[in-house]
């Protein structure tokens, strides 16, 4: 018998896109089923066309002529409404985010508390970073203004669709733009009903949705009424992106693939539990499947074995795998089957290698587990440190730890990556900071990492081929205006040109 708290099967739902204010269905539609049970669908999502992608930008270039000019009192008292509207489906909404993505229901709810912690911040913050800057000199009078770029194309990835979603749509809708979002296949449900939520407190063609395949994305990433492309995704794909919007000119910001590293330093306590907890979490959390999650651990080869053994003992009792709504799990299955073979073909090859597989935590329903994209956490040692395992990106429930001989070699070891999204480095927190400020990458946290270590009020972003720009923060908000100098000068004729 299921316990209290599990899943039952629930009616599919269908969404579909918004062009223009308007709820637009199709006649083709794709699946999405639930990773933690494959034979259940858990809705539908509509597979848009070309044409009906040109129609949602050309309603949001139309819709961009007024609300360009719309006071920015008003566009922060409409996103307060759908915050108003997005916090009382939560309980709804986070059951359907864990059912189509495969996350813990603690986890979906977490992700919609960091999605309104971004949305709050930027309503309390617009006014004062976009409201004109004057400056009265001795040349003068200059003004500078924070003008809106235009149409937006967000193009969002699946691990965490809500609030890489929020956190472009709020921004650019804050900020006088207009935009159009195309979520991924992998999880299209809840952020179509959230969008719609959104949509509803703003003028049609504000914001606009559409679903699809690769004819969708060319369009919004190449049409030239689009001014701006906010993008989180992975590396290969941006590079198809920054071709495809070449010709244009557009603004960019783009969050990218990330290999984060964690550097364990000889003085980190490996008896502290609750550190120990941490680093767990931040290989774990979501099935590994977190561009900021720390995906490969070096650790000093003084305290090296000592290490391992706390390491495996704090996995073993946090993570519990298993059905999202068991209120025990603590991780889910992986979100698709493309990204379940990816992962265990990075620990085959390791496998065959010589490297040592140890399995982490329990399998609570060994039933269960066959019946989904499941696959048990693993550690990974003694590799060698140019194996797939640790120079690829794995994005899922597996983690290589080495060792290191002195600080050099670890921060070496660390920026030795195309990638420089996020790192953690663990132990003193003085000498941490130290080591901190040479590792190549766009945030580094002190005894913490991932999820655990983000605050919405600081930018994120990523160095190398982990991105361009940076989101949340300030300078989240100022990269949706351009700026735009008045300048009005008290001399009119320069001295030095002759009459």
């Amino acid at each position: 018998m299921r316990k209290e708290g599990y899943h039952l099967s629930e009616k599919p739902i269908t969404v579909n896109a918004i062009i223009n204010g308007e709820l637009v269905s199709t006649d083709k539609t794709y699946p999405r089923e639930n990773p933690a049970n494959t034979e259940e669908i858990v809705g539908y999502g509509p597979l848009n066309t070309r044409e009906q992608t040109i129609e949602a930008i050309q309603a949001a270039r139309n819709a961009f002529m007024k609300w360009r000019h719309s006071d920015i009192d008003e566009r922060i008292r409409r996103m307060r409404r759908a915050i108003e509207r997005i916090k009382a489906s939560i309980p709804e909404m986070s059951r359907l985010l864990s059912r189509e993505h495969g996350k813990a229901l603690y986890d979906s709810e977490g992700e919609f508390a960091v999605s309104l912690m971004w949305m709050e911040y930027a309503c309390n913050t617009a006014k004062e970073l976009l409201q004109d800057k004057v400056t009265e000199h001795d040349g003068g009078k200059t003004i500078v203004t924070s003008d809106p770029i235009g149409v937006v194309s967000a193009i969002t990835p699946w691990n965490y669709p809500i609030s890489l979603s929020t956190i472009k749509v709020t921004p650019a809708l804050l900020a006088g733009n207009t935009i159009v979002l195309k979520p991924s296949p992998f999880a299209p449900l809840t952020v179509s009903k959230v969008m719609e939520l959104i949509a509803a407190e703003f003028p049609p063609g504000v914001l606009n949705m559409v679903h699809g395949e690769a004819e969708v994305g060319v369009e919004l990433t190449s049409n030239p009424d689009v001014s701006k492309i906010a993008f989180t995704g992975g590396t290969k794909t941006a590079k198809s992106i920054m071709k495809a919007a070449a010709d244009t000119i557009k603004h960019m910001t783009l969050e990218l693939g990330g290999n984060d590293a964690a550097i364990v330093l000889p003085s980190f306590d490996v008896n502290d539990a609750r550190a120990m907890r941490r680093l767990v979490i931040s290989n774990f959390l979501t099935s590994g499947q977190i561009c900021m999650i720390a995906k490969r651990v070096y650790v000093h080869r003084s305290i090296f074995d000592a290490f391992v053994d706390k390491y495996v003992e704090a996995a073993n009792r946090w993570i519990r795998v298993g059905d999202p709504f068991d209120p025990r799990v603590t991780v889910g299955p992986v979100n698709n089957l493309g990204q379940l073979k990816y992962v265990q073909s990075l620990v085959d090859d390791a496998k065959s290698r010589g490297a040592k597989v140890i399995p982490l935590g329990t399998v609570l329903n060994e039933e269960q587990f066959q019946r989904g994209y499941f696959m048990q956490p693993t550690l990974v040692l003694g590799c060698d440190y140019h194996d797939k395992i640790v120079v690829e990106e794995q994005f899922g429930p597996t983690v290589p730890i080495l060792p290191y001989d002195d600080v050099e070699q670890a921060i070496a070891l660390a920026n030795d990556s195309i990638y420089g999204l996020t790192s953690s480095v663990w132990g003193d927190p003085e000498e941490a900071v130290r080591v901190a400020r040479r590792i190549e990458a766009g945030t580094t946290m002190i005894n913490t990492a991932a999820v655990q270590g983000l605050d919405v009020r600081f930018p994120f972003g990523g160095v190398k081929q982990s991105g361009i720009g940076r989101e949340y923060g300030a300078e989240g908000i100022l990269s949706y205006v351009e700026t735009h100098v008045i300048n009005a000068p008290k001399n009119l004729d320069l001295p030095y040109i002759p009459e």
